[in-house]
């Protein structure tokens, strides 16, 4: 015998000895069954072996290291086993490979580099697994269309993998790699939905826009038109599928779907239509489906924190109730509330008792991060080929969630901002109270002083990194090997005085990856010294128009990276903070650049506290000549608005490669033009 398949019989027990007679086997599909144990060591006896299916089997792992004496296999097939932890296993024999599926096997380690020998490989899954560090060099596999590593603990982003286009699909959300490295720009087939490391979970993704107010409830027609029932309006779902798909909806909920059915007009077959007539209450909100191949993630945004009720609704409107071939087909899925598995091999027509009938499964949930997700999940078990092909996986019509708890009153609402507004304040003002005792009468004060002293070699000229109006920056290194940046300014000026004392408090408030870190301060005698992180690559000024200029790399793309990140610091300030807050004096001189020329916003002893309730401030004029807004350098008229014009200023230096400061109205006036072109605003 050469080929066996035994895929979605319910099949039960351990798989029998007598298999390894089977020497000139080639083609086994065990896919879909209940066998139980350990996978068996029987490899050895499958050497002329090509095609190996084991989805959601039953059985447990690790896989066996025999499996590297299949030097013949094509295509290898594994997913959902349970049991311990292993490393990858040894692939490196297999030169051959087409498609490599290693889905949820409980693999921890790194992918070896050797899967960039498999140049005949077209698809790479190796998702919801354990994997950690980078992600191998795989340029030259031009083959290879589709790549899965989606839910990993992925950290290496390689440039390579950004620039594929909308023909590759790649998934490569839930992972941990750095906020800086994710790609800025969204194509088709291209899924990154929280993808990157952040302390504040809550926080889903870098590109979507900041919560404008609480919600208490999300209702949503799964794959269907806008529908009202009763008093409760469901938001229409109908946007497109794709193998790697990320969408979100403006009112403030969306969905990440990964997988495709391997169909060459697959776009139309993420959401399902029932033709016949539906004999059922709400019959809305069920004509219409989103199914998903491996795994579909509703989130909602901006939810209160507290406890909540989860309704989700089903009815199989695919598969058939009839004696033809459509009466075959099984649909098995999971469903996770909040990473907890809530439904393990669901199946809607049993619950149901058959097919165009509706399913309402009620759960509780606890909103702690304003976030709440709600994922579909196809664990390799049911039939793919029946009624049709591909069709399988998940299957959603609706969802309902309601907050368990009244909506606090709007006025009292507006009281509770204002006193956490000025309880911000206080603490700001105590944080700079504290770091000045620190700084004037802290009994190690002499110690610092001489320990950043020596960091800066008596803060020698060679050390010396730039110089502005009130005060000269110097490069230091300690004694632990940490490079950091000093910012020297005079007590003796008041303006001084001033900055030391903003530059504090400001930036005390405010932690994000595009502004600049302050580690602390330092004052001896008339010497004010600020400590910041040490920015490998000086300013874009310096970059741009400085005698070094060229020496960095600053192509298109980079280009683009730099300008987004400063948009997302200058969001950060505006709308996210808790402070909003006017930076005054946004210039290339400003934006410093770190190793990876990532964008920091730095100099923060001009920024001024956005009162919000006000059209603007009537203020002292302050900043730099050239990329001051009009209405600012002429009236004095500050709002956060100053900053997004000098914001479009530093877009045309990046855009003309040289400073446009000095040159006429109209030129300064297309930086807002450059700036759209840069930074659609989807992006930041």
């Amino acid at each position: 015998m050469e080929t066996l398949y035994l895929r979605a019989n319910n099949l039960t027990g351990e798989l029998p000895v007598s298999l390894t007679n089977m020497t000139k086997l080639r083609t086994l599909w065990i896919g879909s069954n209940n066998f139980t144990g350990k996978i068996p060591n029987y490899f050895l006896s499958w050497k002329e072996l090509e095609t190996l299916e084991m989805q959601g089997s039953g059985l447990e792992g690790p896989i066996p290291p025999s499996l590297s004496a299949l030097t013949k296999m094509s295509y290898l097939s594994i997913s959902d086993l349970s049991g311990e932890s292993s490393d990858f296993p040894n692939l490196s024999n297999m030169k051959d490979m087409q498609t490599l599926m290693l889905r949820s096997c409980n693999i921890r380690g790194t992918i070896p580099e050797y899967i960039s020998n498999m140049t005949s490989l077209k698809l790479l899954d190796l998702s919801f697994n354990r994997l950690k560090g980078n992600i191998p060099n795989l340029v030259d596999i031009w083959r290879l269309a589709t790549i899965y590593l989606t839910s990993n603990l992925l950290t290496g982003l390689p440039e390579w993998i950004k620039y594929r286009d909308s023909r590759y699909i790649i998934d490569l959300s839930y992972n941990n790699f750095s906020e800086n490295s994710v790609p800025t720009t969204w194509r088709d087939n291209f899924n990154v939905f929280k993808s990157f490391s952040r302390q504040n979970n809550s926080i889903l993704s870098h590109c979507l826009n900041p919560c404008s107010k609480e919600q208490y409830s999300v209702h949503i027609n799964c794959g269907g038109k806008q529908a009202t029932i009763g008093s409760i309006k469901y938001d229409g779902d109908e946007a497109s599928g794709g193998g790697a798909k990320f969408f979100y909806d403006t009112g403030n909920w969306g969905f990440s779907s990964t997988g495709d059915f391997g169909l060459m007009n697959y776009d139309q077959e993420y959401i399902a239509r029932n033709s016949f007539i539906l004999n059922m209450t709400n019959s809305e909100l069920y004509s219409t489906a989103r199914i998903s191949p491996l795994s579909l993630t509703y989130y909602a945004r901006c939810l209160a924190n507290g406890n909540y009720t989860v309704k989700l609704h089903f009815a199989e409107i695919v598969i058939r109730n009839n004696r033809s071939y459509y009466g075959v087909g099984r649909r098995i899925f999971d469903v996770y509330i909040q990473e907890k598995l809530v439904l393990k091999d669901f199946n809607i027509q049993k619950e149901a008792q058959g097919v165009d009938k509706e399913v309402i499964k009620v759960f509780k949930a606890v909103v702690n991060v304003m976030t709440l997700e709600i994922r579909f999940h196809w664990a390799g078990k049911g039939t793919t080929n029946a009624p049709k092909r591909g069709i399988y996986g998940s299957l959603i019509s609706a969802i309902s969630v309601e907050s368990d708890f009244k909506p606090p009153d709007d006025s009292k609402k507006k009281i509770f901002i204002v006193v956490g507004a000025v309880s911000v304040l206080c603490l700001i003002f105590m944080t700079i109270g504290i770091l000045w005792l620190r700084c004037c009468f802290g009994g190690r004060a002499s110690t610092r002083f001489k320990q950043i002293k020596a960091a800066t070699n008596n803060f020698d000229a060679a050390n010396k990194l730039g110089e502005g109006g009130f005060g000269a920056v110097y490069k230091g290194e300690l004694l632990d090997g940490t490079i950091i940046a000093v910012k020297q300014l005079s007590s003796k000026s008041k303006q001084g005085n001033r900055e030391f004392v903003n530059e504090i408090g400001m930036i005390s408030a405010l932690k994000h990856p595009n502004l600049v870190r302050l580690y602390g301060c330092c004052i001896e005698g008339n010497q004010l010294l600020l400590v910041y992180e040490y920015m490998e690559n000086n300013s874009l000024a310096h970059s741009l128009f400085g005698q070094e200029k060229g020496i960095l790399k600053l192509d298109w793309h980079t280009r683009q990276k730099i300008c987004v990140g400063i948009a997302r610091g200058l969001a950060f300030m505006h709308e996210e903070s808790t402070l909003k807050i006017v930076h005054r004096d946004i210039k290339s001189t400003n934006i410093l650049l770190d190793r990876d020329l990532n964008p920091k916003i730095s100099d923060f002893g001009l920024a001024k506290l956005n009162e919000e309730e006000k059209s603007h401030i009537s203020t002292r004029v302050a900043g730099t000549i050239g990329y001051m807004a009009p209405e600012y350098a002429l009236w004095g008229h500050l709002t956060d608005k100053v900053d997004v014009y000098s914001f479009g200023v530093v877009a045309l230096d990046l855009y003309l490669a040289k400073t446009t400061s000095n040159i006429g109205q109209t030129r300064i006036m297309s930086a807002f033009l450059i700036g759209r072109l840069f930074c659609n605003r989807k992006e930041i």
